[in-house]
């Protein structure tokens, strides 16, 4: 646990701000700079200071303490790690720009690490030699670095961040899905400490590889990521996993084909409202370059292309949208183009193509339309796939009712790796028959950093942080209201040293400044607890105690007021 302590606001280096600086745009942004708990150094990068650190320790505490709960043994690995390593995975290659690498002195590339698993791998390789050595969790809390291109939102999304990663190390499927099972409960009883509740929802895996992988999410309209969920039974996932019902497929009877003209119509809306259909009735082109080769894409007009699907659709490593340049490059035309005698071109669809009957397509030139396009009699694709966006009021994949979006914040991501890693750096074990077999790997993250700006995100009011208690920096904020000739100053000081004697975390507002100020601060930096001394209250022989979270005080005997905060803070 952190160490009881006390500290004099008079002494501490950093100083509360009013405003928060104009670039800020999430409310734990804002808050953790105004309270002056971290500072910035340059973009996603950020200093946390003496307030912020200790927040900062008690949710690493909590973690360390509920992964060694779980049978994780706790180490350190490198941050520094060769690039060789990286490259007998491909990782180096999926992780691209976002992998930051140097060379030392004798032109060695090295890469400043964004994740451990090829370093577990390389130990589980060299001690790693029986099933009887299985299975095993090994964790670390260190800083990883990733190039973000945006970095925003303060802590949630940094280029260099603290996290928790543990590592499972098993010798079969059940082993795996043990282990993981493991690492769910142990995540929620850290979500439950620290006050925040998070649901668990699919996830696409991303960079990090693997079968299977799930998010754990706090759910606030300010989350930077968008959950679709049902709420009819126990299915969730981010926008990039999700899944809605699209529709059955057709029984209309298929029409000839027929070509109108379409003068000016140049989006879906136009061309369904011009035609007179639903957009659903209709086909949408979108054209990308994929590691620089332009692909069709086709998908029905009222959904939208989910990029993160279509990249692991064509296992690419860069995909974006291609350039007005690029589009004419490759015969195409905007605003009317369709898969309708495509050729040269590599073509995706979604599977909506297939769900729909006499749909309007682009003639490919400009001006045109064709009614009752029909797949697969009219065109073909070289792949189809789910590549839609799920979307609310869609159907639940799993029970048919209409599914609902939210926003939330990721505040844990945990993997099935399976045996791609370890394959590849060539850890195996013997098993009971003296086979080999590669090892099976987990991977389980928390960003600390993450977590504790998701904790400011749910707590606080309009004044500034509420802090649970089990995360406040100090647990008491002992306000002195000085005045000329008054025992204030005296009777706060000893106060002060009783506290600390009992045990209480104090937070000790020494300034000569005004009640006004002091108040403001002490909302602000949202200590849990909050004592007031002052001449008045002194010449009845009480004290004002008010939780931060309660709008009324209350006056407690200045007698044994040490022990009374005591407990009021810890209940007895």
């Amino acid at each position: 646990m952190t160490p009881t302590a006390g500290l004099r606001l008079s002494q501490l280096i950093s100083k509360t701000l009013r405003q928060a600086p104009a670039d800020t745009e999430t409310i734990s942004h804002q808050l953790l700079l105004r309270a002056g708990m971290i500072f910035p150094g340059a973009a996603g990068v950020y200093s946390y200071l003496p307030l912020g650190w200790r927040a900062f320790k008690k949710v690493e505490n909590i973690i360390r303490e509920e992964m060694d709960r779980a049978g994780g043994q706790e180490a350190l690995f490198p941050g520094l790690q060769p690039l060789e390593l990286w490259q007998e995975t491909g990782r180096n290659t999926a992780f691209g720009p976002t992998m930051f690498s140097i060379e030392d002195r004798k032109d060695r590339r090295l890469v400043l690490g964004p994740t451990h698993e090829e370093v577990v791998a390389q130990l589980a390789r060299s001690y790693v030699r029986s099933y009887r050595d299985l299975p095993v969790l090994v964790y670390q809390i260190q800083n990883k670095f990733r190039d973000e291109l945006r970095p925003r939102g303060g802590l949630l999304r940094g280029r260099e961040f603290s996290m928790k990663d543990l590592y499972s190390l098993d010798a079969d499927e059940a082993g795996l899905d043990h282990s993981y099972q493991l690492m769910i409960d142990a995540y929620r009883r850290i979500y439950e400490r620290c006050h925040l509740p998070a649901v668990i929802v699919e996830a696409d895996s991303g960079a990090i590889g693997g079968k299977e992988s799930h998010e754990f999410t706090s759910l606030t309209p300010t989350g930077e990521d968008e959950i679709i969920h049902c709420p009819s039974c126990t299915y969730a996932a981010n926008l990039e996993k999700a899944q809605g019902q699209k529709g059955e497929a057709p029984t209309d009877a298929l029409l000839p084909l027929d070509e109108i003209a379409t003068p000016s119509i140049k989006t879906i809306e136009a061309l369904a409202q011009f035609v007179g259909v639903p957009t659903s009735r209709t086909l949408k082109a979108v054209f990308y370059s994929v590691d620089g080769k332009v692909v069709f894409t086709v998908i029905r007009g009222d959904l939208d292309i989910n990029e993160v699907k279509l990249k692991n659709l064509l296992k690419c490593n860069e995909l974006r949208m291609a350039t007005e340049e690029e589009v004419a490059g490759a015969g195409l035309v905007a605003g009317s183009a369709s898969p309708l005698g495509l050729k040269g071109i590599p073509t995706m669809g979604d599977d909506s193509i297939a769900l729909g009957a006499n749909l309007v397509a682009g003639a490919n030139r400009d001006g045109y339309h064709v009614k009752n396009v029909n797949y697969p009699r009219d065109f073909q694709v070289d792949t189809i796939g789910d590549i839609a966006s799920a979307a609310a009021g869609q159907g639940c994949p799993r029970c048919s009712a209409p599914l609902q979006a939210g926003r939330g914040i990721e505040v844990g991501h945990i993997f099935k790796l399976g045996t791609f890693i370890s394959q590849k750096i060539g850890a195996a074990f013997l098993d009971q028959e003296g086979a080999s077999r590669p090892v099976i790997m987990g991977s389980y993250g928390i960003g600390v950093g993450r977590l504790l700006a998701a904790i400011v995100e749910l707590h606080h009011d309009d004044k500034g942080i509420t802090w649970p208690l089990s995360i406040a920096p100090y647990q008491a904020y002992l306000c002195p209201l000085y005045g000329d000739g008054s025992q204030v100053g005296e009777v706060t000081e000893e106060l002060y040293q009783e506290m600390l004697k009992v045990g209480i975390e104090v937070l000790f507002d020494d300034r000569e400044d005004s009640p006004g100020v002091k108040f403001n601060d002490a909302d602000l930096l949202g200590i849990p607890l909050r004592l007031v001394i002052s001449q008045r209250s002194l010449g009845k022989g009480n004290a004002e105690v008010k939780w931060r979270t309660e709008k009324q005080p209350q006056l407690l005997p200045i007698e044994g007021l040490a022990q009374q905060v005591k407990a009021l803070l810890w209940g007895s």
